[in-house]
């Protein structure tokens, strides 16, 4: 995914170079260089095309690589019933499952679900003064590669909060009034994190919160 950004950008840059501005995303961008390459008017050099071209080609086999990989988790995840258990998860997909279960196992390294937050790097850190406890930004230690997966996952369930059961909408409305959306959606997020660790470790199914105040679940994650 990464190198796959790096070549849209690449290309991107060097038709700006010349003068010619794509519309943002790379679909935008995948559908326009052929017609670029083309184009006999175009104000581009023929070193210049060969070298669009390589990075075109290079584009459509990392789309396929990608794809592929992406049917492969897929079918894992379909197979497996933890993951299709961790996937009734608002937030969960594919691939977030298989990384959990990659990076965990079943969760018994962890006595509870705050500890495999707080390994995730999403417990916020504390800071005491005059007997006041103050909570601060996240530690962002642990596992950088779960806790943007996390994070991505609560993103698109805020998106589509009108989608979910009363208890976690009313939940997610309620702090969605006190704190920034970037606070919120990682509050979301170390939420998520600890019901998956139950799910995990204690073999059970996620069943949607009813209660404004529960904790997750109806699952406990103490």
């Amino acid at each position: 995914m990464i190198r796959r950004t790096a070549v849209v950008n690449q290309i991107r840059g060097l038709l700006l170079e010349r003068g010619i501005t794509l519309r943002q995303g790379r679909r935008h961008l995948e559908a326009a260089v052929p017609e670029i390459l083309e184009d006999p008017t175009a104000k581009i050099s023929g070193a210049l095309r060969m070298l669009i071209s390589q990075l075109k080609h290079e584009l459509e086999e990392l789309a396929n690589f990608i794809g592929e990989a992406d049917g492969s988790i897929e079918r894992t995840s379909r197979e497996n019933e933890t993951c299709r258990r961790l996937m009734a998860v608002p937030g969960i997909g594919p691939v977030t499952a298989t990384a959990l279960i990659a990076a965990i196992g079943n969760g018994a390294a962890f006595r509870k679900g705050r500890e495999f937050s707080a390994w995730v790097g999403m417990v916020p850190r504390e800071s005491s003064t005059g007997g006041k406890q103050k909570l601060m930004g996240i530690s962002k230690r642990g596992n950088p590669y779960l806790r943007k997966l996390f994070i991505q996952g609560a993103r698109a369930v805020m998106l589509r909060g009108t989608k979910q059961s009363i208890g976690l909408r009313t939940w997610i409305d309620n702090i969605a009034l006190r704190k920034h959306h970037n606070v919120a959606a990682v509050a979301l997020a170390n939420k998520m994190a600890r019901i998956a660790w139950v799910v995990l470790a204690r073999g059970e199914a996620y069943r949607p919160p009813l209660l404004v105040d529960s904790e997750a679940s109806c699952l406990a994650c103490r």
